[in-house]
């Protein structure tokens, strides 16, 4: 294949129409590598022999080691075809340049798809053809959908039917068949739910407006007679209201949603023998052989038609009268396959048949070199045979110019729904949606760009840093070269010449140490060369040139307040890049449309944003949706204390490179990192030690998260206060002048369940409540000045979360189905004052005094106790219950958020406060109000004591993380696999026999605590023939005592006295407790101290 020069690349982003942005996406292991190496081939990168092989945009070492994806990678290719405008005329040459991106498979790297979906306007979508469907094929779909790209669905690894399975070629046609469904299931199920959301919105707008109609009826009734007339004109006009603007609801039609290979939208392919086919292809193959029109043939060739042998008509199944014939998707392109791969690689001890291959290569016209028809290797000749013949990068090339959209048509049908969704959408200016939508490339268009990731990138290897490519090295370079791997050879030689074992190691390192681009490979120590971050970006309006200035949006940015702080800064651009996989290229300007690296954002942007030459009502296109959320924590910490600020610079690199790595600093001083999962930890720790530290980092054992709650057992101890209720408490401060009386009870599991669903609701309304106060308080002082400024603020920054009133209504409703509640009157919500922990959680604070402020108060937080009698107010110095009330509220916050058990946040617990009484000074004693700074440290203090009191009167529970596992595995590993899951604590929720193969899907829970280890594990008990899928899926209440011990007689006598059963809830709660400085019951800190002395000796 001829090398393609990047000087065509660049001048081809100039011809919008010519331009395809895809991605690759699909479950590991699926074939997306394989398949982006042979599109790569057609541009002369890589050799079509090592197409599938070399994995070519896997360039990073641990990549290639795994033979797994980690990180999205894109590359340009050039596509050129002639096409007749009609039948008699002469073709015409067209070209094309298409932005591919590569993304991973694992999920632990689905943030990765996430920020390349966002670049894209179509995908390519691919399916083992045995392994089917799986958990993360089904998240790529889903990323599809909510995208709006247009999918294009590639069924790749079919070879495998014919080679493994064994499959006849009508049993594959079965298996094909089903698969589609199951795919075409998926997508049915996405547009079934937004139809329902969509109906559900309609028919509340319709109530409104009914509701409206009818409240403004009722108004005009009441008016005097003296306006009827007025009044008859207007009800002629309103009463149209219901069923005017909307009117009925507007089904959508579905029909274009799904896969069908008459539709030109499914591709057969083998990524790894090098072909693939569409059923176009096919039709044009037998046009003329059969007599029948193109148009007519793709639409019979997939399906239940059949072809009738000697009329050579096109039969339906209602048609055979009995006869057996095979559909004609078997009979015309299946069977031939098969006949091929027999040919090649069947019969004959796997050596194929030469007279049926030359026999096949004479019917099919195919042209073949004569050395390749000799070769006695059977893989080569199948791919030189299927290459001729269905080449790969033509099938999936054409496919994606005739069914991928351009950008400018792509824009005009995604664009809008994704500016409606973005933050204060009705702020965003006219003039820059119509940019957006309409592709504007005009100079004085304004530029909006989206920057999904930043990505690191060596100083050596920046193209202003590097030779060009394909250049030939001069004299000088080639004598410098040769000098500097003699100086080495030498140096080595002369080290180890004592031994020779010694002398051939050093004699690698030398030649290792020396590239052969005459680069000197520099070890992770050397500071020599820096890493710079690149932004990934998309163009969607303008032209943006190198030294252009512009706005730099972050994803919280909202253009209602584009002043709020932290204020936007505009940056100017210092370059911009073509992304050529391992490579870059450097350009002057970058019209819309196309997708390309910008350098000068590193400080500027986290993970994502978006780029708009203006600051008023820009739009801001920075919310993705990453598919896993980091669960897993690691403490690190620098070999060498003096390397601390190298460590910490470096975990700020990775932390904006890495679309899902969060760096934290513990109030303990602790250096965390979160992750998405083990891998994804093994890759960070691997990229901070050699790319952005550079120096040797310990990792600490990972940070796993835990919550603490507490249950009703039916065997529990007795209430510690006999005369009270359990999980009552009466405390006394310290100085005796403030008793509390409280009570805490568990909520029950729906209540709890539906806090944890809403968090973002109770979020919304507590700011909304802060606003509001603020702006009450900032009306009384200095009159109306911000007020509406703070609500408009609120309202632009609201999605689509539950309103205050249906918030209150659903949570009293769950409540009053609560049994153990239903002392505590009938509008429990009313008196509720705050939620826990960080004002959000699943924990309630339900005042029973009037003493707190209520969450859900009308008005501008008035207490109750301020409508005392005028005396009483008139006493400033005598201390009230409500005085107290932010210290209360304090130590709830921190009681749920540190629990009892091992400091773990809290969860389902409900805390009453039934009673605050202060006690009256006298006359001699200092002033009440003097005694009141003391009394803030007393109050939270025991509030948040008598809270851990009370939640060990019950019985208390931890709740473990639990991930999601899903594995694939054949029947003589199934044992195996169980045994590992059962080993790690694991529940098996489902197994199922995947129809038409030998394969079984497993689907468990397993704790986080457990997984660390358990792939690797799966793969060495499995021989690599198993890998699991781990998703975080939530909490899971481990149904065991921390505190238990046997005292009945049956467990005394069956565990004795000492409890030889493992109490696993008190071993993860022994261990936390011991991570965090905790006091451990029962563990001893010094063993034989007599004999300390003599351990040196």
């Amino acid at each position: 294949m001829p090398v393609v020069n990047p000087e065509k690349l660049i001048a081809l982003q100039r011809c919008a129409e010519g331009i395809r942005n895809i991605c690759i996406l699909a479950h590991v292991d699926h074939g997306k590598t394989s398949l982006a190496d042979a599109l790569i081939a057609t541009n002369g990168i890589i050799s079509p022999k090592l197409a599938g092989k070399i994995r070519y945009l896997d360039s990073r070492p641990d990549e290639q080691l795994r033979g797994i994806t980690m990180e999205s990678s894109a590359i340009s290719l050039y596509f050129s075809m002639s096409r007749r405008a009609a039948i008699e005329e002469a073709p015409v040459q067209s070209e094309y340049l298409i932005n591919l991106i590569d993304s991973p498979g694992h999920i632990d790297f689905s943030s990765e798809v996430s920020t390349a979906s966002r670049l894209c306007d179509g995908s390519l979508v691919l399916i083992d053809a045995v392994e089917g469907v799986c958990s993360q094929t089904v998240t790529v779909l889903r990323q599809t959908w909510v995208e709006h790209l247009k999918p294009l669905l590639v069924i790749n690894k079919i070879d495998r039917l014919i080679t493994e399975l064994k499959m006849s070629a009508v049993e594959a046609y079965t298996h094909l068949s089903k698969l589609l469904e199951q795919v075409n299931a998926v997508i049915g199920s996405f547009f079934q739910g937004e139809r329902m959301e969509e109906d559900l919105q309609w028919r509340e707008k319709v109530e409104q407006r009914v509701n409206a109609a009818a409240a403004r009826e009722q108004e005009k009734a009441e008016r005097k007679a003296a306006k009827a007339a007025t009044s008859n004109v207007l009800d002629e006009t309103e009463t149209t209201v219901p069923n005017g603007t909307d009117g009925d609801f507007q089904e959508r039609d579905d029909e274009d949603l799904y896969f069908a290979p008459e539709k030109n939208n499914v591709i057969f392919s083998s990524a790894v023998d090098g072909w693939a086919f569409t059923v176009k292809q096919f039709a044009s193959l037998y046009e003329k052989k059969l007599g029948i029109k193109r148009s007519t043939l793709e639409k019979v060739l997939w399906g239940d038609f059949y072809l009738e042998p000697k009329t050579k008509r096109v039969l339906g199944s209602k048609h055979l009268k009995g006869r057996a014939l095979k559909p004609m998707f078997v009979q015309l392109v299946l069977e031939n396959i098969w006949a091929a791969y027999e040919a090649t690689t069947g019969g004959n001890k796997g050596r194929g048949d030469p007279a049926m291959v030359e026999k096949i290569v004479k019917s099919l016209s195919l042209t073949i070199s004569p050395h390749i028809l000799r070769s006695r290797n059977p893989r080569a000749l199948l791919t030189a045979v299927f290459s001729a013949w269905l080449p790969l990068s033509t099938a999936v090339l054409i496919s994606v110019i005739e069914y991928l959209p351009p950008p400018p048509d792509a824009q005009a049908s995604r664009l809008p729904a994704l500016i409606d969704g973005s933050p204060a959408a009705d702020h965003v200016d006219q003039k820059v949606c119509e940019a957006i939508v309409g592709f504007k490339t005009e100079g004085n268009a304004p530029v909006v760009a989206y920057v999904s990731k930043m990505v690191a990138v060596r100083a050596s290897e920046l193209p202003q840093n590097k030779r060009k490519t394909g250049g030939l090295m001069t004299a000088d370079e080639a004598r410098e070269l040769a000098r500097q791997k003699r100086a080495e050879f030498e140096k080595a030689q002369g080290a180890a010449e004592d031994e020779t074992l010694d002398r051939v190691n050093g004699i690698t390192e030398a030649l290792d140490s020396a590239g052969m681009d005459g680069k000197e490979q520099v070890p992770f120590e050397h500071p020599d060369d820096p890493e710079h971050l690149i932004g990934f970006a998309r163009l969607y309006s303008g032209t943006l040139s190198v030294g252009d200035a512009v706005y730099v949006l972050p994803p919280k940015f909202s253009p209602a307040n584009p002043h709020a702080m932290p204020e936007p800064q505009k940056v100017a651009v210092a370059g911009l890049y073509l992304m050529m996989g391992r490579g870059l290229e450097s350009l002057g300007s970058v019209p819309a449309g196309a997708v390309f690296g910008i350098a000068g954002l590193e400080g500027h942007i986290l993970k994502s944003g978006t780029l708009c030459s203006q600051l008023e009502g820009s739009v801001n296109l920075a919310g993705v949706n990453m598919g896993s959320q980091p669960i897993v924590r690691v403490a690190l910490e620098p070999a060498n204390p003096a390397d601390l600020d190298k460590m910490i610079n470096g975990m700020h690199l990775l932390e904006q490179s890495d679309p899902c790595a969060v760096y934290e600093v513990l109030e303990s001083g602790e250096h965390v990192i979160l992750t998405a999962g083990e891998l994804h930890l093994e890759r960070c720790l691997k990229d901070l030690r050699e790319r952005f530290a550079r120096c040797d980092i310990q990792a600490g054992e990972p940070i796993v998260p835990y919550r603490e709650t507490i249950i009703s057992a039916a065997e529990m101890a007795a209430p510690r206060d006999k005369n009270l209720s359990r999980g009552t408490v009466i405390a006394v401060t310290a100085s005796k002048q403030v008793t509390l009386r409280l009570s805490v009870r568990p909520l029950p599991t729906t209540v709890t369940e539906f806090l944890e669903k809403n968090v973002a609701a109770v979020s919304q309304l507590y700011r909304e409540k802060k606003v509001k106060e603020s702006a009450m308080q900032e009306s009384l002082d200095d009159g109306e000045g911000t007020a509406d400024h703070d609500d408009t603020d609120i309202d632009i920054q609201r999605t689509r979360l539950m309103s205050s009133k249906d918030f209150r209504t659903e949570l009293q409703d769950a409540l009053a189905q609560a049994t153990a509640l239903s002392d505590m009157g009938s509008d429990v919500t009313a008196k509720i004052a705050a939620f826990g922990p960080r004002r959000t959680g699943p924990n309630l604070l339900i005042d029973m005094t009037g003493a707190c402020q209520k969450f859900f108060q009308e008005g501008h937080g008035t207490h109750q106790s301020e409508l005392e009698s005028p005396n009483e107010a008139q006493r400033y110095d005598v201390l009230k219950a409500k005085d107290f009330s932010d210290k209360i509220l304090y130590a709830f916050q921190l009681a749920t958020a540190q629990g009892p058990l091992c400091h773990e946040p809290c969860q389902g617990i409900a805390v009453f406060l039934e009673e605050v009484v202060v006690a009256e000074t006298s006359d001699d004693e200092p002033s009440s109000r003097d005694t009141l700074g003391r009394l803030t440290g007393e109050i939270i203090k025991t509030v948040r004591d008598s809270i851990r009191q009370g939640f060990l009167d019950w019985s208390p529970r931890l709740l473990l993380a639990m991930y999601s596992c899903e594995i694939q595995a054949s029947t003589e590993v199934l044992g195996r696999v169980y045994g590992v899951i059962t080993r790690r604590r694991g529940r098996i929720i489902a197994e199922s026999l995947n129809e038409g193969t030998p394969f079984f899907t497993i689907l468990s829970v397993l704790p986080v605590a457990e997984s660390f280890g358990f792939s690797e594990e799966i793969r060495k008990r499995t021989s690599g023939a198993a890998s699991p899928q781990l998703v975080f899926q939530g909490f899971e209440m481990l149904d065991e005592d921390p505190f238990w011990v046997p005292f009945t007689e049956d467990e005394l006598e069956d565990l004795g006295e000492l409890a030889d059963k493992e109490n696993v809830a008190k071993r993860y709660m022994d261990k936390v407790r011991v991570r965090k400085g905790l006091p451990v019951k029962g563990q001893k800190l010094v063993r034989d101290a007599e004999k300390q002395k003599t351990l040196k000796r």
